[in-house]
């Protein structure tokens, strides 16, 4: 699915309608360059969610975690330097959970992300244009897609 946010709201908008769609194990990986937007999109997932704590972007900590209707896990892999840092942080307990990880800058970690995956690249366009790409990779996915084409 590729869509077109000329808007912050409709890129939130997205992600609060994926966030209330989501299940317990759920992993969604999102790419695209700094600034494309997504931490917006992030944070609208946890609305969705239902997390009512203030997300923030956990570049520094690398997981966040916060509850919700699911528990959300939350990852920045942008300073993640060897592979072997995800392995210290025990990243099999959180993919393979209960929770839905949110992986920002996925591609850093791509040999790690479980086969059963939602994917978002966001394309800054131009000051408030975003192309947003999202590919599943099962059945639950591509209905979770489907779904999110109504928007």
């Amino acid at each position: 699915m590729k869509m077109i946010s000329n808007h912050e709201q409709r890129t939130y908008d997205l992600g609060y309608k994926l966030g209330t769609l989501l299940k317990n194990g759920d992993v969604v990986c999102l790419t695209g360059d700094l600034g494309a937007g997504k931490t917006t999109i992030s944070k609208s997932i946890a609305k969705g969610l239902e997390v009512e704590e203030y997300v923030t972007s956990p570049t520094f900590t690398i997981i966040h975690e916060y509850m919700g209707r699911i528990p959300l896990y939350h990852f920045d892999v942008y300073r993640i330097g060897e592979i072997e840092e995800m392995e210290d942080l025990g990243y099999e307990e959180y993919f393979y959970g209960e929770g839905v990880c949110l992986i920002e800058w996925a591609s850093q970690i791509e040999e790690l992300i479980p086969k059963e995956h939602l994917w978002i690249h966001i394309k800054r366009v131009d000051g408030n244009t975003r192309e947003i790409t999202i590919n599943g990779t099962s059945k639950h996915f591509n209905k979770v897609i489907e779904e999110l084409k109504e928007i």
